[in-house]
């Protein structure tokens, strides 16, 4: 049987030059897992506005259910604007707060979370009391805790980055919150990021750290090995949405019990081939990212 994965978090309109197009690092995460075959829902909360009804009609259209999509009538539909000037390093200005900051605890929201086999978070959704208390709750009953990082200031703080580390299995970063982490530790600047991520595993006892390095691929220490997968050159129209992708691949992979390295290459896969595509969701499947890979080995 297929494993289960809950996405808890934000999901918001990005606000593109081009128009704006639906987001959220839970969302994009759920969305590429389900195109890769896994069962996942999503816990997040939208305004009971127009915003918000395009967003669930989206979510719908994508395939995924809005059960546990609460819609609020205090505070409105979440909007980021996304800078894309550097196609290789996007900047958002994340609007506060909206209806993604005030995610309910609900007792069947405890309970699906119990029943699922992972649960997914990220920092952004803790920066505001309401969903933080929601997910702190939630990770209690949560048998297997994945901390995708996804520091955006200054929508996080040091010391709920460090609880949300101490709560999780397995997380993943980008080089630069690795270095960031490290100098909250007194151990920066980062020269070796083998060294970093094992010092950081054997710290929060992680059964897995993995760090993206964009055009330079990733790397993941578990099983205390550290594995690496080189960056895959293609065309990049925009990075929006690449790092979720790689971490639904990534997913995938570990639930399925794969070879690290074989599972790190997949998702280094899926991460390029979402940067060739505008927006953080094209349609993606497993056979597409398989057959962008087999090209990179002949």
């Amino acid at each position: 049987m297929n494993k289960s994965v809950i996405c808890f978090g934000e999901v918001l309109w990005d606000i593109l030059p081009t128009g704006q197009q639906p987001g959220g690092a839970p969302f994009n995460v759920a969305v590429h897992l389900h195109q890769l075959g896994q069962p996942v829902e999503l816990i997040s909360r939208v305004g009971d506005d127009e915003l918000g009804r395009e967003l669930l009609a989206f979510i719908e259209s994508k395939g995924l259910s809005t059960a546990h999509v609460q819609q609020g009538h205090t505070h409105l539909t979440g909007v980021v604007k996304a800078n894309v000037d550097d196609a290789n390093e996007v900047v958002y200005k994340i609007v506060q707060p909206v209806a993604w900051d005030y995610i309910q605890y609900e007792p069947a929201l405890a309970e699906l979370v119990a029943q699922a086999d992972v649960l997914v978070y990220g920092s952004l959704v803790a920066r505001q009391a309401g969903s933080r208390e929601a997910l702190y709750r939630l990770l209690e009953n949560a048998q297997f805790r994945v901390f995708d990082v996804n520091l955006r200031p200054p929508h996080y703080t040091k010391e709920i980055t460090k609880y949300l580390l101490e709560k999780s299995h397995l997380v993943k970063m980008n080089h630069h919150e690795l270095a960031e982490i490290m100098e909250w530790f007194g151990r920066g600047p980062v020269h070796d990021r083998a060294e970093a991520m094992q010092w950081l595993a054997e710290r929060y006892q992680l059964q897995g750290v993995c760090v993206t390095c964009g055009a330079d691929g990733a790397m993941l220490w578990t099983g205390g090995q550290l594995y690496r997968a080189p960056g895959l050159p293609v065309q990049v129209c925009d990075t929006i949405g690449s790092g979720d992708a790689f971490l639904a691949a990534l997913l995938k992979g570990w639930l399925a019990a794969e070879e690290p390295e074989a599972m790190l290459r997949f998702a280094c896969a899926a991460g390029a081939l979402v940067a060739t595509h505008q927006g953080a969701t094209p349609t993606i499947t497993a056979t597409d990212v398989a057959e962008l890979l087999a090209l990179q080995t002949t």
